[in-house]
């Protein structure tokens, strides 16, 4: 099922849920005097509401810059990684054949396997971080004869440490989401802000469940965006491996 339309079901089916609830409790209670309730529940609306809305929004704005900065951190460790193997073809031979071996097969370890998991917010294993071990060794005891062999060392020393820096971002992204307090808040927000609607009078039946599923939907589309954006592997954001697909294809080039 694709997004936009998981989206609309989810979002149309709070507003008829919501709407079906508000004509039958207008039916069930007593109509009359209902519009004395508007000034203090109106004003209880206008906290409770403002709170819930504030804080979806934060927390919407805040998963939106951590998909932009997870896509980002993706191209750094991808460039970081091929900027290695670059530097580590001036080593000698059996050094470069090695770094080589080791860039590329890091690379299809977090493409094909690292990357389903992340979506899946499981945990990617230590595969990734042995490879890395290995890579840094071999770039550590890499013998070298001449001064630009020790400057490119060196080099792809620096760049290793950028591919482990951006790792680390990326899987602290794939585990961050939002914390069950968060979701607390929201929720039970949410939740009263539709509820003291009902505490309202004053317009027409059927007018009155328009305006009652029509909040229900918009704060309904906000938990929406929230629930698709908290993984940005995964979902709406669905940060995907290209960086890395990028990356292979460069690296296989350069062999």
């Amino acid at each position: 099922m694709s997004l936009f339309v998981s989206g609309v079901l989810w979002v149309g089916s709070i507003m008829i849920v919501t709407a079906v609830l508000a004509v039958l409790l207008r039916k069930w209670r007593q109509r009359v005097g209902r519009e004395a309730n508007n000034e203090v529940a109106g004003q209880v609306f206008t906290v409770v509401g403002g709170v819930n809305v504030v804080i979806a929004a934060f927390v919407l704005i805040s998963l939106f810059d951590g998909m932009d900065t997870a896509a980002k951190t993706t191209y750094d460790e991808a460039n970081a990684l091929v900027a290695v193997q670059w530097a580590g073809d001036s080593l000698a031979p059996a050094d470069r054949a090695k770094v080589r071996q080791l860039t590329r097969a890091y690379a299809n370890e977090v493409s094909g396997r690292e990357w389903p998991a992340m979506r899946a917010g499981r945990d990617v294993g230590d595969q990734g971080w042995t490879l890395l071990t290995s890579l840094q060794k071999t770039v550590e005891q890499a013998k070298t004869t001449s001064e630009r062999q020790e400057d490119r060392r060196v080099e792809a020393a620096n760049q290793l440490w950028n591919v482990y820096q951006a790792r680390q971002n990326r899987l602290n992204s794939s585990g961050s989401g939002v914390s069950e307090v968060v979701w607390f808040a929201i929720l039970i927000g949410s939740v009263m802000s539709v509820a003291l609607m009902f505490m309202f009078g004053g317009p027409g039946l059927y007018s009155y469940a328009f305006i009652v599923s029509m909040l229900a939907g918009a704060i309904g589309l906000l938990l929406f965006a929230i629930y698709q954006l908290q993984n940005p592997f995964s979902g709406g954001a669905d940060v995907g491996p290209d960086a890395f697909l990028s990356a292979l294809s460069r690296l296989s080039d350069s062999g």
